[in-house]
Parts: C-alpha cells; structure tokens; sequence
C-alpha cells in the first residue's frame, strides 16, 4: 500500500507543477488562509486515489469538514493536506510539499511527503522503517524509480556544542525566538535554518536538524506525514511543554505547540 500512496502523492505533485508554472488565482477561506486551483486539483487526485484503492475515508484539509461524532470511531483513516505550505506555493519558492498520512488509533503509521519543486520524497511505514528517495523519476506512467535509497534512523551519538534548530519560515513566534535564544546559553554554536512546510520535520528526520521547535498554530494534517517520518526514524514529536505525545482525531483538530526531537 505505501507504493500505491507514493505514486499518488508524486501524481498529485505532477498536476501542482502544471499550475505552479502558469498565472494561478488566489482565494482566501475563511480563516484568512489562502488557496489555490493547484490546492484543488491535488485534494481530488489524492481522495479520488485513496478511496478506490484503499478501505479507509478521508479526513483533508479542503475537505468538507467530518462531524466529531462520526470520525472519533474511525480506527484508521488517511489524514491528507494537498499542499503543505500554500504560501510557500504562491511566494514560488519550491517549499511546499504534499502530505498524505495513515493514522491508527491516534498514532501516525505511514507517512508520504513529497515536495515536486525540489524533487525530495520521504517516507515511511512501521515496521519497515523511515526513507528518503535522493533521486525520482516521474516518467513512464508515474511509476517511481528510486536511487540511492536512504535508511533514515536516529545517530547514536550526538553533538554536544553545535545544535542546528530549525524553524518555520512564514511562522516564526517570539516564543520560538525565546527558545533558540536559551539554546544559546546551552551549546556553544547553535545554527538556525528557516524552511517551509513539513519539511522542517524531515530535516530533523534525516539529521540535517536536531530539533524543530513548533511554537505557533498547526493542524492535524500540516503534522501527521511528517511526524510518522520522524516517528519510525526514532524522534519524538511531543506536546510542550508537557512533553506528551501529539496524538490525532482529537475533537478539536487544531494542534498546540510542539517539538521534534
């Protein structure tokens, strides 16, 4: 199955490329986020996808939203958000990703993040363990070729002078800012790198970050992929600052803050 949830993801990538490369109109819900066609044509790829090949419903982002009542029996169910980091799509800068996430029982068990501008894809099943695909093909059908598969786990060791954090680039709170500034008085070096979407959650994954400090507002789908990445890798994406574990298909799908790792 997560071969099928891959090619899905990378199809819904190839239909956001063809409007990321010509003048797209700008929407804004009513939370004042934006939205795109491109935010549209992924969604129905990906829901169209899942529920012919897959015995699981839906819960997505551009979605109509599922009653509480109905959705707390669901045991398993793909948590998807078409275009994480939809303002990162409209500023044109490549860092936004698909996301697409099976959750059972609260707990994140397979996660696809694939970011098509920059052709990078992460994924992950329990069990099988955490990868990233350094080389893609979407030739032939969409078919996936992989090179170079990475083994992505958590290093045993760890630097005890240089931490490198990484940080939300459109969502940077003082609170994250607090947090970095008292990590200076812990290591000697600490590195800051601003990046968009759940990729800040696969740099942690693939070590090229130590930690991701999530202190502003989320939703269920913006973290799902990317913690079950991070999960199966070995990391830790828990609540702050009680340090419990962020869990799904909570009444309220908003998330608090958190950290990874």
């Amino acid at each position: 199955m997560l071969e099928q949830i891959i090619k899905t993801a990378i199809k819904a990538g190839a239909a956001i490329m063809e409007i990321y490369a010509k003048d797209f109109k700008i929407e804004y819900k009513d939370d004042k986020s934006p939205l795109t066609e491109a935010d549209m044509a992924s969604n129905k790829i990906i829901v169209k996808e899942l529920l012919k090949n897959t015995p699981y419903p839906v819960i997505s982002e551009e979605e109509k939203e599922i009653d509480y009542k109905i959705r707390k029996d669901y045991e398993r169910y793909w948590l998807i958000d078409p275009i994480d980091g939809t303002k990162e799509f409209i500023k044109r800068n490549g860092e936004f990703t698909v996301n697409i996430a099976l959750i059972e029982n609260g707990i994140p068990i397979m996660g696809v993040v694939y970011a098509p501008v920059i052709e990078e894809l992460f994924y992950a099943e329990k069990g099988k363990g955490a990868f990233k695909a350094d080389s893609i093909s979407t030739k032939a059908g969409l078919e996936l070729v992989r090179t170079r598969k990475k083994v992505i786990k958590k290093p045993k060791t760890k630097n005890k002078k240089k931490i490198r954090v990484v940080a939300s680039k459109s969502h940077l709170s003082p609170e994250t800012t607090e947090y970095i500034d008292k990590l200076k008085e812990e290591y000697d070096t600490v590195e800051v790198v601003s990046k968009g979407s759940s990729l800040k959650l696969c740099m942690v994954a693939d070590g090229t970050a130590d930690v991701y400090p999530r202190f502003a507002p989320t939703m269920e789908w913006d973290t799902g992929a990317g913690q079950a990445i991070c999960e199966i890798a070995g990391y830790e994406v828990l609540n702050w600052p009680d340090l419990s574990p962020l869990r799904y298909n909570r009444e309220n799908m908003l998330n608090g803050w958190f950290i990874v790792k």
